[in-house]
């Protein structure tokens, strides 16, 4: 019995599992890297993720996909899983939100150079570039990049150490993050199977959990 339309077409295997109706969210969760990438022009061109799953995912995901029977995960036996992960990642717009000027959106184009690996701790990690579609910030123009799953099934924590930075930016830009609050106790409690099926469709309810990437210039 399926628990829910799964984010990563990947968790569709899950399938197969018992239902656990009063689980709570999330059920996935990532240590997230991103660079901010600038074009020539000083304007952004390509946000780039690292994002590393934990350990259940990881160890589950990859069952079956060690073609050569020696323990390890090449980059070729886990592409089939990267463009699968990407092509279901499109629904969602990759759990990433450009924004500046208020609410004006930046639009991002399909993924490009994505891959998955395997790291020595066991936990996969899916590589992949956003390019920027349309309507890019102007040059040094404060924006920011939020990264979060409006849904809540994937919970989004970057990583202590470096979680992001810019690339080729203009002089006197950069980066900091602000990190969403955690669910309180009795919010916790709430965020049963139930309760997200009772959600309305569209509903954004992750925003809450946004973690905010803002870009100034000095």
């Amino acid at each position: 019995m399926i628990l829910r339309r799964l984010v990563f077409a990947v968790l569709l295997l899950l399938s197969g599992l018992p239902a656990a109706p009063a689980q709570a969210h999330p059920h996935v969760w990532v240590t997230a890297r991103s660079e901010l990438i600038y074009g020539a022009d000083g304007r952004l061109a390509a946000v780039r993720h690292a994002w590393t799953f934990d350990e259940m995912f990881s160890s589950f995901s990859t069952q079956g996909l060690d073609a050569n029977g020696d323990g390890q995960f090449s980059r070729e036996e886990l592409q089939p899983l990267a463009e699968v992960n990407v092509t279901s990642l499109d629904e969602f717009k990759f759990f990433t939100f450009g924004k500046f000027d208020g609410d004006k959106r930046v639009s991002f184009a399909k993924p490009v150079d994505y891959w998955l690996e395997m790291g020595a701790d066991k936990l996969l990690t899916l590589h992949f570039t956003l390019p920027v579609k349309e309507n890019a910030p102007a040059a040094s123009q404060p924006f920011r990049v939020e990264v979060y799953d409006p849904t809540y099934f994937v919970a989004f924590e970057f990583a202590k150490e470096n979680p992001a930075k810019t690339v080729s930016a203009p002089t006197g830009c950069g980066v900091a993050l602000e990190r969403p609050k955690a669910p309180d106790p009795g919010q916790q409690k709430t965020l049963s199977e139930s309760f997200f099926t009772g959600l309305s469709p569209g509903s954004n309810f992750g925003a809450q959990f946004s973690n905010t990437l803002l870009v100034a210039c000095k």
